[in-house]
């Protein structure tokens, strides 16, 4: 990896909301510029500005932030042909002058009443800020969708706020307690050492920092993975061993002094695995490691894409904001600036992302389904092997037939009826702690969808085409990291 740094920045965004009229224009603009530098001054970092791009102060927001250094993200309430109806054409040309310094920009609706567009975009501007400025005169909304209801809904969400009176020009802060300057669990990850990289070089022509982070949560993942299935499998297995030889000492009529002690032993045995299976923090960060190893994973692999991939844009993972955001202003940042050819893309996507994961998915089916049929057959054979047991002893003793001798029966009758139920139940939870029946059923899924994509991609003449199968397959990878994390965290829990 040479001497590039495996830290990214950490991004705040800092949202608006304000009224199409602006009364104190020359004033406003002073305001905004001096509220947006303090904030700067007050809260260091990477600020990310959020507005859409309305008449009036959004517009004076929009150049203010661009001025001041921050990067500024763009939330439309309408396509853009609609959009242009609230303008004229003199007003949509330097609209579009202006879009066209945009970082990223996002269509919030494509259907649905017009009011409701703007209430929608309003919200999604508050969602997606860490904190919210807001020129407003106090009063009512004026219509659906206005700026007192955008400040309100931020109110509700407890978001911070920078209120600007429109006529006084004062400005006012609420919640700022609530500001989080800093996010733990990215700082974590970024605080790992690095790792050599598993490609001698970056193969999706990503800034060097991404696919060095990505590779040293992955490094990270893949050396620190808690054995957490094989000790939740050593539990059952000392309790299998304790019931056989409870079962052997009632069978045989054993008093060994060291058949006790022994009983015992496995029972402290499966206790102590049970105790260190409630040790989580080395599990939180495998899981954390792990996850941010295959969102990054995705992040990369859509890096050549003309414009940022909504991949996490539905997700709420609890640790991982910092992070999907962070990805996602690189992304926008970087489409911009190196802009990448469609066949070039199309071949790095289909060697290192598709063959990649093909190769993965079919080594792991073609591992789990072994062990998941021979675990069935145990289950079965010993539990076709219980009820034969059983059946004799019934049989016998019903009739009074001395079929057997008498170690045979102590063998058959008393002993394998006990142990054989046991054992079988053992197989069926080895079978459910590995989670066996879902992960070769999922194997199969996964190893259809990625050659269906990549039939698809290699036939796709158009980068809309082509981002549309991207975009799925990327979704449907993402759809197993989120199913492995449930799962994971659920096991872990109990």
């Amino acid at each position: 990896m040479g001497d590039i740094s495996s830290k990214l920045p950490l991004f705040h965004v800092i949202g608006f909301t304000g009224h199409r009229q602006v009364d104190h224009p020359e004033k406003t603009v002073a305001i905004v510029a001096s509220t947006l530098a303090e904030l700067q001054r007050e809260s260091p970092g990477n600020w990310v500005a959020l507005s859409s791009v309305a008449a009036g102060s959004d517009q004076v927001f929009a150049r203010e932030a661009k001025k001041a250094g921050l990067g500024w993200h763009v939330v439309l309430p309408l396509p853009r042909a609609e959009f242009a109806k609230d303008f004229t054409s003199t007003e949509w040309t330097a609209v579009e002058e202006l879009l066209g310094q945009a970082e990223h920009v996002r269509v919030i609706q494509e259907n649905g009443t017009r009011d409701d567009a703007y209430l929608d975009c309003g919200m999604e501007v508050v969602n997606g800020s860490d904190v919210l400025l807001a020129l407003w005169d106090g009063k009512p909304a004026r219509g659906r969708g206005g700026t007192a209801d955008i400040i309100h809904y931020a109110r509700a969400l407890g978001r911070p706020l920078i209120l600007i009176d429109a006529t006084t020009l004062e400005v006012t802060k609420e919640n700022f307690a609530a500001l989080h300057q800093g996010d733990e669990h990215f700082a974590a990850l970024n605080k790992l050492p690095a790792a050599r990289t598993s490609w001698a070089t970056n193969p999706f022509d990503a800034p060097g920092e991404i696919f060095a982070f990505q590779q040293k949560c992955d490094f990270a993942a893949s050396h620190g993975a808690p054995q957490f299935r094989r000790l939740i499998v050593m539990t059952v297995v000392f309790h299998v061993l304790a019931t056989i030889v409870a079962a052997a000492a009632l069978a045989f009529d054993l008093h060994w002094l060291a058949l006790p002690w022994l009983k015992l032993a496995c029972l402290i045995g499966a206790l102590i695995v049970a105790i260190a299976l409630r040790q989580h923090h080395h599990h939180h960060n495998w899981v954390r490691c792990r996850l941010a190893a295959e969102f990054c994973r995705s992040a990369l692999a859509t890096w050549g894409l003309p414009r940022a991939a909504p991949l996490f844009q539905d997700m709420a993972f609890a640790g991982m904001r910092g992070l999907t955001r962070t990805l996602h202003i690189l992304h926008s940042r970087s489409a911009i600036e190196q802009p990448v050819s469609l066949e070039k893309f199309r071949r790095v996507y289909l060697e290192y992302r598709i063959d990649d994961q093909l190769s993965y998915y079919r080594s792991q089916e073609k591992r789990a389904l072994p062990l998941y049929r021979r675990l069935r057959l145990g289950f079965g054979v010993a539990t076709i092997l219980a009820i034969a047991c059983t059946a004799l002893y019934a049989i016998a003793h019903t009739w009074h037939w001395g079929i057997l001798s008498q170690a045979g029966e102590e063998w058959v009758f008393y002993l394998l009826p006990i142990i054989l139920p046991v054992i079988a139940a053992a197989f069926i939870s080895f079978i459910s702690i590995n989670d066996l029946q879902r992960r070769v059923a999922r194997y199969r899924e996964m190893r259809v969808m990625l050659e269906d994509a990549r039939k698809q991609l290699s036939f796709s003449p158009t980068w809309n085409s082509l981002e549309r199968v991207v975009l799925r397959t990327e979704r449907g990878l993402l759809q197993e990291v989120l199913e492995w994390h449930s799962i994971t965290s659920f096991s872990e829990s109990h």
